[in-house]
């Protein structure tokens, strides 16, 4: 008796597989029939938002499909990862993130609603979004090294924004390596942190390339310096921090990963349009102009550097002391 229902659950299980794997060939082939929800972290105008509204007008145009952008902005961009990991992995609700959600917040948040490995499916990664520290114009200083005397004069004076995980350790790190007393002030979200800056009530922030440069344009921001150890292809003439703080290297990556368990063929197909956008000479210099260092890759490499980033930001983020909220 015992024998004979142990075959039934193993012939029951094995039509369940099979039963799966035609499912998802037959959702693969039709891939896509509707709408696809591209969720993200961050507020409209943010930099992943500007760039990825770009890439989304091109990629609905080669599915055939409309692409709806959902911004669930908060908790660190956890509200929208969570979202995305509990959803159906059929290809209609993608994740577009950055190292906050998937490199960082593992390292800050005490009670994270996601696993960034597990619950995820990478599909491809579409390039850097560069950083760079801004102050407000009244500000006397135009350098790093004249901004980091006045906060020795005067510690505690100064004080830093922070709309995602990138700028909040890049404060952290920045206060650490140079020996200053900055106060921390966190946001949300990067567009209201910025408007505290330009209006004096925030001495300075790390911002990303596409959400500060047109305030830069303006001149209402003083920008001092890029956040990659080496100098940006997009703003040449700016200094990297590492010219005057040794040791300062960090950079925020951009991605689409879409939940757990995507059939490969879905993968694969929206992988091979995005890579098709991305390394178009055309769309690559569009998001130049909007801050974005654009390439791409495999899905096997993003999964690789991922896992490889989680290993930076632990080592990141320990360095600057920063404890798990």
């Amino acid at each position: 008796m015992i024998m004979g229902l142990r075959r039934y659950c193993c012939v029951a299980a094995a039509a369940a597989a099979a039963l799966a794997a035609i499912s998802g060939a037959a959702l693969a082939q039709n891939y896509p029939s509707r709408n696809i929800t591209l969720v993200l972290p961050f507020a409209a105008g943010s930099g992943t938002d500007t760039t990825t509204r770009l890439i989304s007008q091109h990629l609905s145009q080669a599915l055939g499909v409309g692409i709806v952008i959902e911004n669930k902005a908060g908790a660190n961009g956890m509200l929208a990862a969570t979202y995305v990991a509990r959803s159906a992995p059929d290809g209609y609700t993608l994740l577009v993130t950055t190292n906050t959600t998937h490199s960082a917040n593992p390292y800050l948040l005490k009670s994270l609603t996601y696993d960034p490995v597990k619950d995820f499916t990478p599909i491809a990664r579409t390039g850097d979004l560069p950083f760079m520290l801004v102050i407000n114009p009244d500000i006397p200083a135009n350098t790093v090294a004249e901004l980091i005397a006045l906060a020795k004069k005067d510690p505690g004076k100064y004080s830093y924004a922070s709309g995602s995980s990138s700028a909040s350790v890049s404060g952290a790190t920045f206060a650490r390596l140079a020996g200053i007393d900055l106060l921390h002030v966190p946001y949300k979200s990067s567009p209201p942190a910025l408007t505290d800056v330009i209006a004096g009530r925030i001495s300075m922030m790390f911002i990303d390339v596409p959400t500060g440069l047109p305030h830069v344009n303006a001149k209402v921001l003083k920008p001092l310096a890029v956040t990659t150890k080496r100098k940006s292809a997009l703003l040449p003439d700016l200094p990297t921090m590492d010219d005057t703080v040794k040791g300062f290297d960090i950079t925020s990556w951009q991605g689409y990963l879409g939940p757990s368990n995507m059939p490969k063929d879905v993968v694969v197909r929206l992988n091979a349009e995005i890579r098709k956008i991305i390394e178009r000479p055309d769309i690559k210099s569009q998001l130049a102009e909007r801050g974005m260092e654009a390439f791409s890759g495999t899905p096997e490499e993003f999964e690789a550097f991922l896992k490889e980033q989680l290993v930076l930001w632990e080592k990141l983020i320990a360095d600057a002391g920063i404890e798990k909220q």
